[in-house]
């Protein structure tokens, strides 16, 4: 696994999360290493840390509320915003909502999904950032920007626990964000 430096997290950390992020070859298919986040979240001081510098980024940007998206993406984020003392806002698969939602469909590289919001979860200006585990191709969290601008609200930035960068997503992610930043506290 090759690590690159990236803005806003510092050696230690990336240290600390990696050696608790493990490797599983061929799962969910042939060719395929997954990022196991489970021993992360399982230790106290890894998960702990990783929540610090999440919300340490809500407050550099300024963010009125997290966007968390499924799944595990809930799992990282409503810390985060307990921790920074500001509100969460899920984003599901659609039909998993009730009441009125926002609707936004996006391409897979095996087809299409669609994700939603709560129709009136963010307000008009609110600063809002996306938290995920992984960015890969970039599909989701370019929809989830879709979706927070569609609402009124104006998006404050992406932040993950993982890059891979080798899947080209934040190159996919740069007209969506619109300037606002990418941040990455580990980049494979």
């Amino acid at each position: 696994m090759t690590v690159q430096r990236t803005e806003g997290a510092d050696e230690a950390l990336r240290e600390l999360l990696l050696s608790r992020i493990h490797d599983v070859p061929d799962y969910p298919k042939p060719g395929v290493v997954f990022k196991d986040i489970t021993p992360l979240l399982a230790d106290a001081e890894a998960f702990t840390a990783l929540t610090d510098a999440f919300a340490a980024l809500c407050e550099r940007h300024r963010v009125d509320k997290i966007v968390g998206l499924e799944a595990r993406g809930f799992i990282l984020a409503a810390p985060v915003a307990v921790r920074a003392g500001i509100g969460f806002v899920p984003v599901r698969k659609a039909g998993k909502l009730p009441g009125a939602t926002l609707r936004q469909g996006y391409e897979l590289e095996y087809g299409t999904a669609e994700i939603e919001i709560h129709a009136e979860a963010l307000g008009r200006g609110e600063r809002v950032l996306v938290i995920d585990d992984v960015l890969a191709t970039g599909g989701t969290a370019e929809a989830s920007l879709q979706l927070i601008r569609r609402a009124g609200a104006e998006v404050a930035g992406v932040a993950v626990l993982m890059e891979l960068g080798f899947l080209d997503g934040r190159a996919r992610l740069a007209d969506a964000l619109g300037g606002a930043p990418l941040e990455a506290l580990i980049r494979v």
